[in-house]
């Protein structure tokens, strides 16, 4: 099931949605009740498995320079 965006033509409040099936399309803006609603184009973004720093797996690469002493480290 897709999500989609929305933005409002008239108050310019972006907004997105679960679309079940066909009857699920938004027809009024949640936030003025105006049915100027235009569906954005969006980018997918897929799920990726990678370390969320470079210090994970051993790969730090200020921990010979001192840097991280202390707790302060920049990753």
């Amino acid at each position: 099931m897709p999500i989609y965006e929305y933005r409002c033509d008239h108050c310019g409040h972006c907004f997105e949605k679960l679309i079940r099936s066909d009857g699920d399309t938004p027809t009024n803006c949640p936030a003025c009740e105006r049915e100027d609603l235009r569906k954005l184009f969006s980018s997918f973004s897929p799920a990726v498995n990678q370390p969320s720093s470079p210090c994970e797996n051993g790969g730090c690469p200020s921990m010979n320079s001192g840097a991280c002493s202390g707790g302060a480290c920049p990753f």
